[in-house]
């Protein structure tokens, strides 16, 4: 009892000093923590304004930016794979910072929400989902992952809703989505006239004929048991005469579905982009779409290879992944074979329609 009574008393004589080294270590503990969160904030605050000023920079930084952020994995946040086709794709890797410090030229660099100045707004199997991939490399585009189908079948949830569904973006980004089925439905111009009068819209085309058995080709995977090509073709066999309302064939009627377009906004603001050239040399139509939109070229033949087995060109090893990145399993079918004589029938029903459209757009296409 007495030395448990004397160890006590011990321990009230000096309970300051047992307090003293509680608090210097807290003091410690805390200080080091401040020291390393403020290095981590300093280092990663650093990083974001210099990517974040990427209009300013000059061309070797640039380049060096993009070689560490400009793959689909860096400033575009997750690869599309990643990203599926969920509604809330597109999310960006800039989303984790919605306030970075405002930088020495006084601009907050804040990433929002907005609606998209860019569209793709067609063709079905004219290369879209290439071109939005290829398009992703670059570090000042924003795109949804998915195709929202807003203009034509939820406008009813209104510009909000739209605008929710879009990447964070910082100032000098460009958001955009792709929805191919915008160029051929007829209320879609004036929608998108009443969002933006200066939106940029981008259209890939590809000779009607062969987009015409691609989409065939899709519809078979979906539906086997449908009537073959041939007989869908036809209104009725034996006049030959041509069913050009038959979706396949009417989407393919370029001039008709343009016009439309150009009653609501001018052929300068309309780029248009060679579904075949985008196979045969992604670099170049890559280039005169960044012209287009007004960016840098950052997106060259140094991103793409060609992939013999798909037929396709494929974006090089993006960093911090094992594989090149191809277009998925749904690209690239293997086309039905079809009769030579109905493939002549087609060539010489979109003669004379791809002959105004080529007049209409002022460049010829050199479909067969």
């Amino acid at each position: 009892m007495a030395a448990f009574h004397h160890h006590h008393h011990h321990h009230l004589l000096h309970p300051s000093a047992d307090l003293r080294r509680l608090f210097h270590r807290l003091t410690i503990a805390s200080s080091l923590s401040i020291l390393c969160f403020s290095l981590v904030y300093l280092l990663t605050g650093c990083c974001e304004s210099e990517l974040t000023e990427t209009s300013e920079l000059k061309t070797p930084t640039r380049e060096f930016l993009v070689s560490w952020s400009g793959w689909p994995h860096g400033r575009n946040g997750t690869s599309a794979a990643q990203e599926g086709l969920s509604a809330a794709a597109g999310e960006g890797a800039l989303s984790g910072h919605p306030g970075l410090e405002a930088n020495s030229s006084g601009k907050e660099w804040t990433a929002t929400r907005r609606l998209p100045q860019a569209l793709i707004i067609g063709v079905k199997k004219g290369g879209t989902r290439a071109l939005l991939e290829f398009l992703r490399l670059h570090p000042d585009i924003r795109a949804l992952g998915s195709e929202p189908h807003f203009f034509d079948r939820h406008y009813a949830r209104g510009l909000d809703w739209y605008r929710s569904m879009m990447p964070k973006a910082l100032d000098g980004q460009i958001v955009m989505e792709k929805t191919p089925r915008y160029f051929v439905t007829v209320e879609t111009p004036e929608r998108v006239h009443s969002m933006s009068q200066d939106v940029k819209l981008i259209v890939v085309v590809r000779d009607p004929v062969t987009r015409a058995i691609s989409d065939y080709t899709q519809i078979i995977s979906k539906t086997p048991n449908i009537p073959p090509f041939e007989s869908l073709v036809f209104k009725n066999h034996s006049t030959g005469q041509i069913d050009s309302l038959w979706s396949p064939l009417w989407i393919g009627l370029y001039a008709q579905h343009l016009e439309r377009w150009l009653t609501w906004f001018p052929r300068t603001q309309i780029h248009l982009v060679s579904g075949e050239r985008l196979i045969s040399d992604p670099a170049g139509e890559l280039g005169r779409v960044q012209d287009f939109l007004g960016l840098q070229r950052i997106v060259t033949d140094k991103h793409f290879y060609f992939n013999k087995t798909k037929g396709f060109p494929c974006l090089k090893k993006p960093e911090g992944s094992s594989k090149p990145h191809c277009l998925g399993k749904t690209k690239g079918r293997t086309h039905a074979s079809i009769d030579p004589e109905v493939m002549q029938r087609l060539r010489d029903f979109y003669k004379p329609h791809n002959q105004r459209f080529y007049q209409m757009v002022g460049q010829d296409f050199g479909w067969q």
